[in-house]
């Protein structure tokens, strides 16, 4: 089968690889039919991880069930489906507390609890993108959709980035009349705004400095905030007079950059404690590392030097951590089929797995209209 293979820094391939195959009796085999590029893969496409050479990528997957192992019997072969990123057993301590994205029973890395298809310390599992998908304990972790091909842009959200940016306004604690700051306009920071509205959110910032993304956060409804233009925590200030907003969600992580592009870890974290109120409440999805080897200093990147003590002094929240899909993703899925929620909205691009090497360049180049890529494998 072809897939997509890291090859190093900006360095990829699409290559025949062994084909997905059944390994265990709770395995299933999938046809992709949609699997995305994530931002977050650009961290893994730019060196900045310790992603292995010759590593199959792609965590947002969906497809047709093409092959069961003997233990599974609530999947079967044709059903279509959606693939959480987060590989998980079931049956531990954190999966049976709902927390599936930190399952203790699936990634043999020492010191990391959790596991995910084709990332960097998340196991040993392949990634989708890819023409087949294995997926272990098929019958926990697979969600059923509708037979057909309706709803294709929307459901290939649910694998990730709309579970992802719901889980940012879960972790800031957002309700009805809420006004919320959402840092990062990308595919998971777009999914927030969207999610902070099914929510309820009276009002919604979304700051960024791509005109691409801050007019898909205002189609959703959200304020655009260019942080080019000015500080994006004056600008939000100034627009709810000096009081600031009830809920800020993180969509950028550790590799944020200022309007000259030069990196300052700390830098969301900061604003966002200067625009949420006192007592007010902050969910973090942008993707944080202990160790970045694309820095002179790897481990500094695990410790970060931002505002403690105003956060402190002013009584906030904050919620950490990537999403655990399979708390989501069947709500999610029905508000797409009832219409109430369009995530594919977002889609900028769908092309065939041989020109996955062009569009991670243009991606990660954030060309003018690149936001959200698919690609299908069997175009």
């Amino acid at each position: 089968m072809k897939a997509v293979i890291y090859q190093g820094p900006r360095r990829l391939a699409v290559q025949d690889v062994p084909d997905a195959k059944v390994q265990g009796p709770l395995d299933a085999v999938i046809r992709i039919t949609t699997t995305n590029i994530c931002g977050s893969d650009l961290h893994m496409y730019e060196g900045r991880t310790s992603v292995e050479e010759g590593k199959v990528l792609g965590h947002e997957n969906m497809g047709v069930v093409e092959e069961v192992g003997p233990g599974v019997d609530r999947i079967k072969v044709g059903d279509r489906v959606s693939v959480p990123f987060n590989v998980a057993c079931g049956t531990c301590r954190n999966c049976t507390g709902g927390w599936t994205s930190f399952c203790l029973r699936v990634n043999p890395t020492e010191g990391m609890d959790g596991a995910a298809y084709g990332y960097a310390n998340m196991g040993p599992y392949d990634g989708g993108q890819a023409e087949y998908l294995r997926v272990p304990y098929a019958d926990f972790n697979l969600l059923h959709l509708p037979a057909g091909t309706d709803h294709e842009n929307d459901f290939t959200m649910l694998s990730d980035i709309f579970p992802t940016g719901w889980h940012g306004t879960e972790l800031a604690e957002v309700g009805p009349g809420d006004s919320v700051a959402v840092f990062g306009a990308g595919p998971v920071g777009l999914m927030a705004v969207h999610s902070a509205f099914l929510r309820g959110a009276s009002e919604v910032f979304a700051v960024d400095q791509q005109a691409d993304r801050l007019s898909l956060a205002e189609g959703y409804g959200a304020t655009p905030i260019d942080f080019s233009k000015g500080d994006p925590a004056e600008q939000i200030l100034d627009a709810t007079g000096g009081i600031g907003v009830d809920r800020g969600v993180e969509a950028v992580g550790w590799q944020a950059h200022d309007s000259s592009g030069d990196e300052h870890p700390e830098l969301v974290l900061d604003n966002l404690v200067k625009v949420v109120r006192t007592a007010g409440s902050i969910g973090v999805v942008g993707v944080y590392v202990p160790e970045d080897p694309g820095v002179e200093d790897p481990s500094s990147a695990g410790r970060i030097g931002w505002d403690y003590g105003t956060f402190f002094t002013k009584g906030q929240r904050m919620g950490t951590g990537q999403a655990p899909v399979k708390r989501y993703n069947r709500q999610l899925r029905d508000l797409i089929i009832e219409g109430r929620a369009d995530p594919g909205r977002i889609v900028s691009h769908e092309v065939g797995l041989d020109e996955a090497v062009d569009a991670y360049e243009r991606f990660d180049r954030r060309e003018d209209g690149w936001t959200k890529v698919l690609l299908k494998p069997a175009a």
